[in-house]
């Protein structure tokens, strides 16, 4: 143990109980260099390339490379009739697209001289064009082509919004790379040819060649190809038939650069002859009507973008849609807006109007319009009632409302005490139809609305919603007695027609429906409605079901009924929500409702004298419109006898030299003239 320690040899060094902090190294230490600008270079560089590649692989994974195939304006669609009747047509002119192998060598000459002349030699970006366009911007100078190369250019169209911002330009110029990378250049340019505009609403070279040469694009002739080349830059100021000296100068350009470009010699360019043009349009279809604004996005959603013109029939009945049309430009309206609305059970719709004029109000108040429905909102009341177990000879109060800080009246303050439901929907009594809607609540109520098709808001528990206070459309309104007629809800109105459901969807998704009892009730209050009550100038000689509307001050009149499958809907009121003179739902609505009826099912309007009118008691009471005419009114005007009743209208006196007597009925149409004899008695 008294050996020395530690042994001879090994020194302080490979003391085993020494820190290694206490060990010196006897290695030199190596001595890093100093991180250059190029160092950091190189790094920043490869990170660059990096993230583009891993755009490249987000775009390759993200974007849709077939938008790129697809035109980039909707394509044309012509909408017809049901009998096959041309009726609007929308959208872009298009055509097939073009392969850039079958062209003719100078119609790619053409556009690559002008467009991008080292197309097939750059990868999407050239940079030799994007330091000219600088140049230009920035020395005010003029050139023949811009800094976007072709590849850029269906990057713009194809996948970005034409904003001007250098985010825009610099994800066109990574789309540009990836189109390059996934793309052949004839492809490149194939889609970019097939989706260029060329003006006149013509989209894609197959689509201008045919516009303006009628001829397909494979058979372009040079000085052809040249002139449409020159319309891509600015098509709209360029096109030929609107500006043909611009058009012209524009393709003095287009040879110029083919010539400078190697395609032409300067002699061969002075010999190309001007082209003349033969430009065959599309027959015109006058668009301007409301069923075909309705109906256009709905054909945009059965179709998907393509270059095929599409044609698409409809459900409009065009006999039906001239009688909508006749009727109402001759109801007399004044200044008051109509909309008519005519569809099957089923939802498709036959007949639209929208206004009187659509070029003067292209607004479509059968769709767009949302008004007060007045006691139309009444047959919701009707059958949450039914549904809760009630029968239409169940009773209900039809006194005065004199507690409560709401408090209707009837029209005229006419008042029957206890009464059925039956009588109640009869005489539409304002005031049985609140006590009704707040003995069965406004859930129920807002229940059956909104499963008929009416999309409100409603407000819960506001007793004036039982009138009617609140906000639909007439299709909408049209759509809800369309499933009591058909006894199938909800109805969709629709523009095109659709395939009936199998029995298997039926059973798992088929439409609801009341049962026998509601429905035959509900029937019954309708049809006694026109026959004995607030409808019967809408009355025909074939079952047919209604019910009359008249929002506060005759702001809004409406009647919407049914006979057989057709069920129309009718609103008169002001575009500014003013109160109308005279006008309710039982009247004029109902009288262009009858007519109309009258021509849509042959043989339903008996040939009476005068049309029937609702005795005084029974006018729609939903305002309070004043005294209402009973018995007969006698006078004399500018010594013209003229006599009103109930049944029409007489006036007697000198007509053109000889006295004559004419009577009209409700409808203003002449029942009767005949020459007064001396004997006759002043009428």
């Amino acid at each position: 143990m008294d050996a020395a320690w530690p042994p001879q040899g090994l020194g302080e060094a490979r003391n085993p109980w020494l820190e290694p902090a206490d060990i010196a190294s006897s290695e030199p230490a190596i001595v890093k260099p100093p991180r250059t600008h190029w160092w950091w270079g190189k790094r920043v560089i490869a990170a660059g390339f990096v993230l583009f590649l891993i755009l490249l692989a987000w775009l390759a994974i993200t974007a849709p490379l077939s938008k790129s195939l697809q035109p980039i304006a909707p394509p044309e669609i012509t909408l017809l009739a049901a009998d096959g009747t041309p009726i609007a047509r929308s959208g872009a002119v298009v055509e097939e697209p073009v392969v850039v192998e079958r062209l003719p060598e100078h119609v790619v000459q053409a556009f690559l001289a002008i467009e991008d002349r080292r197309f097939y030699s750059h990868w999407g970006i050239d940079p030799r064009g994007l330091a000219r366009a600088l140049w230009a911007n920035v020395s005010g100078a003029s050139g023949m082509q811009g800094g976007s190369t072709i590849t850029q250019q269906l990057a713009k169209i194809s996948f970005l919004t034409p904003e001007r911002s250098l985010t825009r330009k610099l994800r066109e110029m990574l789309i540009a790379f990836w189109l390059e990378t996934w793309l052949t250049k004839d492809e490149i340019l194939g889609r970019y040819l097939s989706n260029a505009y060329f003006g006149d609403n013509v989209y894609g070279l197959r689509a201008a060649s045919l516009h303006y040469f009628y001829r397909q694009p494979e058979k372009l002739k040079p000085e052809q190809a040249i002139l449409l080349a020159g319309l891509v830059q600015a098509p709209s100021r360029f096109a030929p038939t609107r500006n043909w000296e611009g058009a012209s100068r524009r393709a003095a350009m287009v040879r110029t650069a083919m010539v400078n470009a190697g395609y032409l010699t300067q002699q061969q360019a002075d010999a190309l002859p001007q082209p003349r043009l033969d430009v065959h349009e599309r027959p015109r279809i006058a668009n301007g009507t409301y069923f075909a604004d309705w109906a256009m996005p709905q054909a945009r959603a059965l179709t998907e973008m393509s270059h095929s013109r599409l044609e698409l029939t409809t459900t409009l009945d065009a006999r039906l849609q001239r009688a909508a049309e006749r009727i109402v430009a001759r109801a007399g309206l004044g200044k008051a807006q109509v909309a008519l609305v005519a569809m099957r059970t089923n939802g498709e719709v036959v007949a639209m109007v929208g206004g009187k004029d659509h070029a003067a109000s292209p607004f479509n108040r059968a769709t767009q319009a949302r008004r007060q429905p007045g006691s139309t909102f009444k047959l919701f009341v009707w059958l949450a009632a039914l549904e809760a177990g009630m029968e239409p000879n169940s009773v209900v109060d039809d006194s005065p409302i004199t507690t409560g800080s709401y408090r209707p009246r009837n029209a005229g303050d006419r008042y029957r005490g206890v009464i059925s439901l039956e009588e109640a929907f009869i005489h539409s009594s304002n005031v049985a139809a609140v006590r009704l809607f707040q003995q069965v609540g406004s859930e129920k109520v807002i229940k059956q609305a909104t499963q008929l098709g009416l999309k409100g808001p409603f407000a819960q528990g506001d007793p004036s919603l039982a009138l009617g206070s609140g906000s639909a459309t007439l299709l909408e309104m049209t759509a809800a007695f369309a499933g009591v007629a058909g006894n199938a809800w909800p109805v969709e109105p629709h523009a095109f027609q659709r395939e009936e459901q199998g029995w298997f969807d039926w059973l798992v998704d088929g439409p609801d429906s009341y049962s026998s009892r509601v429905h035959e009730q509900m029937q019954d209050m309708l049809r006694a409605a026109v026959n004995r009550g607030t409808g019967r100038a809408a009355s025909l000689n074939i079952a047919n079901f209604g019910k009359t509307g008249t929002s506060q001050d005759n702001r809004d009149a409406l009647f919407i009924g049914y006979a057989g499958d057709l069920v129309v809907g009718v609103w008169i009121g002001n575009d500014d929500n003013s109160p109308m003179q005279g006008i309710r739902g039982g009247g004029l609505p109902a009288r262009i409702w009858r007519q109309f009826m009258g021509e849509a099912v042959r043989g339903a309007v008996p040939p009476r004298r005068a049309a029937p009118v609702a005795p005084p008691e029974e006018v729609d009471p939903d305002p309070v419109i004043g005294p209402l005419l009973e018995g007969e009114i006698t006078g004399e005007i500018g010594g013209t006898n003229v006599r009103v009743t109930p049944e029409g209208l007489t006036i007697s006196g000198n007509v053109g030299g000889a006295p004559v007597a004419v009577t009209v009925d409700g409808n203003g149409a002449q029942v009767e003239r005949r020459r007064l004899e001396p004997a006759d008695p002043p009428q």
